[in-house]
């Protein structure tokens, strides 16, 4: 009979699905187990990574894929899951998620030694090898829920009243009876399940756990929180938690939790609270997020007025009005305001906002939005237009400002003045000499191979490598002696058990990823509220950067609401004029972009585009392609991409622009 069914809901993240398949296997070793991976609807090419990495999985652990053609949702997915297994306990077991070897193993035990145990969570350290809090949690009471909306709870996290939405007071490495399991790795019995019944599919995403975890206890059975297999859990794979969506979601979850279990009065003072928490915080989120994205751009904006404002001062002493006289207010509000708008937009298109930006980039958006600027300046009204003299003074002034500021930022946060390099890694790879230089090798193609100190000596031989500073038994030492900054695990070579055990002690004083053997894919998160930080050849692909994303969604939303109002004229040069409107909507919402990949297998392993109107080789007859062809064309498209190409392929074949794609 089969041990143990584990079940694993994918959606586009197939480089942490296969992170945690490799970790599984090996856990799955010295038990009857079967793995069945629900893929909803992915597009990054998840089921086709999948089986080309794993094919049927193994002798001792085969492995099924369920392909759906659209999301169901998580709880619909994990009972597709559920009726295909046969396994006498079942694991909902996130994608984003490290196992240990003996993880497995010690859960079955505790089970087969407590027969009053329904259900099992474990002790959740995220990828900075932090605690995280969900790992036990009561049931949202309205007192709880109170406590948690209103922050009273992260203030008081050990306080038995305010702290219990995550029983803050119950001690991490202890093993306790808890309500709630967390749904990251909710381990149950078959035998339960039949009695209690699978997950509530109104439930699409959040809250599922919390209403299998009452019904376990309703049943008559126990949850634990199991202490003693600590797992990882990459956190914000999926979703960004402090969106609105996340927040509607999650209090949403709370709503169908309590119309059904609760009743009378007290379920609709519960429903009316949570109505209220989800707009506080969303309110809230939004909030936050928006002073994230705005703070920049905000401080530039007070820059440019202070910048304006000079030379508007000087302007007028020493040059416009010397015997007397000022400019008129209109200069400051109306003026000054429209010149920093345009100065702003130019500078966010040429990428002085991305991440990583330089002084080229920013010299670059000052200059075209200087020339933006001298166009609308003709337009203007004859009492708006003031010397030309001082927008060519105010640009200058205003790009050694914008320069001189960011070049103090990156001083404060990176040590050096050198504006546009990326933070400067410390890295110490750990593992077997070979695998070291296997990931060095791949940090080398992605520009990274000089950012790294050296090995840290896994095999079970000593290493005469040249890299190599010490061996893993004194990575503590190694991270401190060497100011290590991010630790790479050569997993073919330390236990996935060793690894999680290296974070937790290490946790604080370096970043973590891990690379797998035989994958093209290094793995980390550096945060739980964010997506994970991976290194894969997909960041060759000048596509696949910043620039060349936003440039690309701007075009398309350019040539679209250009269709739009320009559709009386243009429709009559496009052969499918109802079509042309339609594309343009769809462009418009994000859901095509008129520029795709040619249909081929191909796009699996190259970076994600909307579906294309048109591709590299619109007008042609690709009928008679071969399917190598088709793909070297598209790894040309996203290598070399230009957002040129895209505007030469629209105009060249605007005929085409109401064809269905």
């Amino acid at each position: 009979m089969t041990q143990l069914s584990i079940i694993i809901v994918n959606y586009n993240v197939k480089y942490f699905l296969e992170q945690t398949l490799r970790s599984c296997f090996p856990a799955c070793e010295t038990i009857r187990a079967e793995i069945i991976v629900v893929d909803n609807h992915s597009q990054d090419g998840s089921v086709a990574h999948i089986e080309r990495t794993f094919g049927n999985g193994t002798a001792q652990t085969p492995l099924y894929i369920i392909a759906n053609s659209e999301n169901t949702g998580f709880s619909k997915a994990n009972n597709q899951g559920i009726a295909r297994a046969n396994g006498k306990y079942i694991l909902l077991l996130n994608p984003d998620t490290v196992i240990a070897e003996d993880t497995l193993v010690k859960c079955i035990q505790y089970f087969e030694d407590h027969p009053t145990c329904g259900g099992m969570g474990v002790r959740m350290l995220d990828g900075t090898g932090a605690f995280l809090q969900e790992s036990k949690r009561a049931f949202p009471s309205p007192e709880v829920a109170f406590y948690k909306a209103f922050g009273l709870a992260g203030l008081f996290p050990k306080s038995k009243i305010f702290g219990k939405y995550h029983l803050g007071y119950l001690d991490e490495h202890s093993t306790h009876e808890v309500e709630v399991l967390a749904g990251a790795f909710m381990m149950i019995r078959s035998e339960v399940l039949k009695k209690i019944g699978n997950l509530d599919e109104t439930y699409f995403m959040y809250g599922e756990d919390i209403d299998l975890s009452y019904r376990i206890v309703e049943g008559g059975y126990q949850n634990i929180y199991f202490a003693d297999a600590p797992i990882l859990h990459y956190k914000g794979e999926s979703t960004k938690k402090a969106s609105f969506n996340y927040v509607r979601m999650f209090y949403t979850a709370m709503k169908i939790f309590v119309a059904k279990h609760f009743s009378g009065p007290r379920a609709g003072l519960f429903i009316v609270f949570l109505n209220t928490a989800i707009y506080l915080r969303a309110g809230i989120a939004a909030l936050m997020r928006m002073m994230g994205k705005m703070a920049q751009p905000i401080f530039d904006s007070l820059l440019f007025f202070g910048g304006l404002f000079a030379v508007k001062y000087y302007w007028e002493y020493y040059v416009k009005y010397i015997e007397g006289g000022t400019y008129p207010d209109s200069y400051l509000y109306i003026n000054t305001p429209l010149y920093i708008c345009i100065w702003l937009l130019m500078v966010f298109l040429s990428g002085g906002y991305d991440r990583n930006t330089n002084s080229g980039k920013l010299i670059r958006g000052m200059a075209l939005g200087t020339l933006a600027i001298a166009a609308v300046y003709g337009f203007l009204p004859e009492h708006l237009r003031f010397s030309r003299g001082m927008i060519i003074a105010g640009a200058a002034l205003n790009t050694l400002l914008l320069i001189i500021s960011r070049g103090i930022a990156h001083l404060i946060r990176h040590g050096n003045f050198r504006l546009g390099e990326p933070p400067i890694k410390r890295i110490l790879i750990a593992g077997s000499a070979s695998e070291c230089t296997r990931t060095l090798q791949l940090l080398q193609q992605l520009q990274l191979g000089n950012q790294v100190i050296g090995f840290a000596n896994a095999g079970k031989q000593p290493s005469s490598h040249p890299y190599t500073l010490g061996e893993t038994a004194t990575l503590e030492n190694l991270v401190a002696t060497y100011q290590i900054n991010e630790l790479i695990f050569c997993a073919k070579d330390i236990a996935h058990a060793d690894i999680i055990r290296i974070m937790e002690k290490l946790s604080g004083k370096t970043d973590f990823k891990i690379v797998q053997p035989d994958s093209d894919a290094i793995i980390g998160s550096n945060s739980r509220d964010t997506a994970g930080d991976i290194y894969t050849l997909d960041t060759r692909f000048a596509i696949a950067q910043p620039e060349s994303i936003r440039s690309k969604r701007t075009l398309d939303i350019l040539i679209a609401l250009m269709g739009i109002i320009g559709a009386p004229v243009l429709i009559w040069a496009i052969q499918n004029k109802t079509g042309f409107l339609g594309n343009c909507l769809q462009v418009l919402s994000g859901k095509k972009t008129w520029i795709g990949y040619l249909p081929s297998e191909s796009q699996e392993t190259l970076p994600h585009l909307r579906a294309g109107i048109l591709h590299p080789l619109a007008g042609s007859d690709i009928d008679g392609l071969n399917t190598h062809i088709c793909a070297r064309v598209n790894f040309m498209y996203a290598r070399d991409y230009r957002t040129s190409d895209d505007v030469r392929l629209i105009w060249k074949h605007r005929r085409l622009l109401g064809n269905k794609g």
